[in-house]
């Protein structure tokens, strides 16, 4: 069973770019440092060579994870996306109950995810605790440091 990547549309985007670099840009460079390493002669003893090989090794290692990636990928028009229910796709603000801290948090596909832009990916800990829930439902959300609770203020979707 091949199971399906949810990812929104501006996360497929970025993988496919993500992808074209590796193949268009990383890809030949890292054929050329093999060229080169190949014309310094023998190759049993030629360390440069064999960090080329490597590398390329890793490379197409990626290229091929995030193509099966982008196979199984199920890209989600957040924008048709409505309702007081937490979905994927969807921007939540919530408040601890313990210190009334309020935080805002946007759930996209594991490979979108970012601290910085309050996105989370869709399998963490957080987001599993949001799903299904609807404004002013109270949650529990399993964090290392414990159980936390919150109350969803909001949900929107952008």
């Amino acid at each position: 069973m091949t199971t399906t990547i949810p990812m929104t549309a501006a996360g497929h985007a970025a993988l496919k770019e993500k992808l074209r670099q590796m193949k268009t840009v990383e890809r030949p460079r890292v054929i050329q440092q093999l060229a080169e390493a190949r014309s310094h002669g023998d190759l049993s003893e030629n360390a440069e060579y064999d960090a080329a090989r490597e590398k390329q090794g890793f490379l197409e290692s990626q290229i091929a994870d995030l193509e099966g990636r982008l196979a199984r990928a199920q890209v989600i028009d957040t924008s048709k996306l409505s309702g007081d229910k937490v979905v994927f796709g969807a921007t939540v603000t919530i408040e601890d109950d313990d210190t009334g801290q309020v935080q805002t948090w946007t759930i996209v596909g594991d490979d979108e995810s970012s601290l910085e832009e309050k996105k989370i990916g869709i399998s963490t800990p957080i987001a599993r605790g949001l799903v299904g829930k609807k404004v002013g439902e109270l949650v529990e959300i399993r964090t290392p440091r414990g159980v936390k609770e919150a109350t969803i203020q909001k949900v929107e979707f952008r």
